[in-house]
């Protein structure tokens, strides 16, 4: 392999580990508050959404957060269906 290529890879690697890491700080700080909370499932079906559409916006967790929002409709489908449910538990436990 050569010195070129395996920098494109490691650079992708470490990306793609930065990306991983800032979802889950996002996961973990959101969790901890009132508003939207993700689950444990919401993290592992929108992990490569967030990659897809919001890696620009790393390593700002509020970022990432908003653009996942922004992005809803090109969410893809497990996602959003755990996203929506999460939100929809979210909603009715602050309503109690």
């Amino acid at each position: 392999m050569t010195t070129v290529l395996k920098s494109q890879v490691l650079e992708r690697a470490v990306r793609r580990a930065s990306v991983t890491l800032a979802f889950a700080a996002a996961v973990s700080v959101l969790s901890s508050t009132v508003s939207f909370a993700f689950s444990a499932e919401a993290q592992q079906m929108c992990s490569g959404d967030a990659f897809r559409l919001c890696s620009a916006e790393i390593p700002n967790i509020p970022r990432i957060t908003a653009c996942m929002v922004k992005n809803r409709s090109q969410l893809s489908s497990g996602c959003r269906v755990v996203l929506d449910r999460d939100l929809a538990a979210q909603r009715r436990a602050a309503a109690e």
